[in-house]
């Protein structure tokens, strides 16, 4: 059976991409609260259990790991407010959460993808693309991020996938109380599911999904 570590599996994107994999894949369910929950939900599946603050933690949970074919970086943090309202800790958690650590996540397990000819998918967002409103630091960490795929495809292509997934705004509690139409986590799965599935000779490089209605 194939592996998966997915960051943010306990709520959200990341569980509905979790639910969705666990058919045909061992889970590693990344979070860092509840993970014990969503493991007791899939067929297949075991806790790894880290916060994506603490590099080192990072480590020790990454060396736990032995062959992987997927790894999804779901996990996000939204500090939402005017630029001038946002502190340092707002800037410092954002980035540590959004991008350095699915930087260092792909650093440590790199040499398990390539043996595999795995796959890597970052959950990013429409953000990833344009400016939003008092989003100053979660549009900023998707920028880069958006940025370090892109880099990171052309280093390796041939050897591993790499997918940026770019989801309008979804039904998760990071947007509760956004009024936009939202889509279903589970549509937003179904698209990385599609990704998944392609041979290792073909990549899906960008994926732009959204909700049929706009408003």
């Amino acid at each position: 059976m194939k592996k998966a570590l997915i960051t943010g599996a306990s709520r959200g994107i990341g569980r509905a991409i979790a639910q969705e994999l666990s058919t045909d894949h061992h889970i590693y369910v990344g979070a860092s609260r509840d993970a014990a929950a969503v493991v007791d939900t899939l067929p297949s599946a075991e806790p790894f259990e880290v916060d994506l603050r603490d590099s080192t933690a990072i480590s020790a949970a990454c060396a736990r790991i032995g062959e992987l074919d997927v790894l999804v970086h779901a996990a996000g943090i939204y500090p939402k407010g005017p630029f001038d309202q946002l502190g340092d800790a707002q800037w410092r958690d954002g980035f540590e959460v959004n991008f350095f650590a699915a930087v260092q996540l792909v650093r440590e397990l790199l040499p398990a993808l390539r043996r595999s000819r795995g796959l890597i998918i970052t959950i990013n967002s429409g953000a990833g693309f344009h400016g939003v409103d008092q989003g100053s630091v979660y549009c900023s960490t998707k920028y880069a991020l958006k940025g370090f795929t892109d880099v990171l495809r052309l280093e390796e292509q041939g050897r591993v996938g790499v997918t940026s997934l770019h989801p309008g705004p979804t039904g998760t509690d990071m947007i509760a109380a956004d009024d936009r139409v939202k889509m279903d986590p589970v549509d937003v799965a179904r698209a990385a599911r599609l990704a998944v599935d392609l041979s290792p000779e073909t990549v899906i490089d960008f994926l732009r999904v959204t909700p049929l209605r706009k408003s």
